[in-house]
């Protein structure tokens, strides 16, 4: 029994090591945290980003919890209302088994820069 005993902690600790080493190194460029500006719109089936600077559209993941929480504030009469938005995030691909597979990417808010219903000129309009 102790002969059969040694293998298998010693394969466990192998599995935990190679798991603790093949963690995300930041090495990813689109994992890189940015500053993005575009136009956010919130309901209850689409979170959606548009980047006014690429034209992309992306879906969106609120990781700091204060994105929603400010949009919900302006107590807009229906859903989907754009505004304007300053964030810091990084982008992952999007996850195939939710509604946001129909975008390539997620926006994964870090951190909320600004927040406005005033839609500045430029690309945004």
């Amino acid at each position: 029994m102790n002969l059969f005993s040694k293998p298998v902690i010693l394969f466990f600790a192998l599995a935990i090591a190679l798991l603790a080493c093949n963690g995300d190194t930041g090495k990813d460029e689109k994992r890189a945290t940015r500053v993005v500006k575009g136009l956010y719109s919130y309901g209850p089936e689409i979170k959606s980003f548009t980047d006014c600077e690429e034209g992309r559209e992306y879906w969106v993941a609120d990781s700091a919890k204060t994105l929603e929480l400010a949009y919900s504030n302006f107590n807009f009469e229906k859903p989907y209302e754009p505004v304007y938005i300053e964030v810091e995030g990084h982008l992952i691909k999007s996850d195939s088994l939710i509604v946001s597979a129909d975008f390539d990417s997620t926006l994964v808010v870090t951190k909320l820069l600004k927040i406005t219903k005033e839609i500045p000129e430029g690309p945004c309009n």
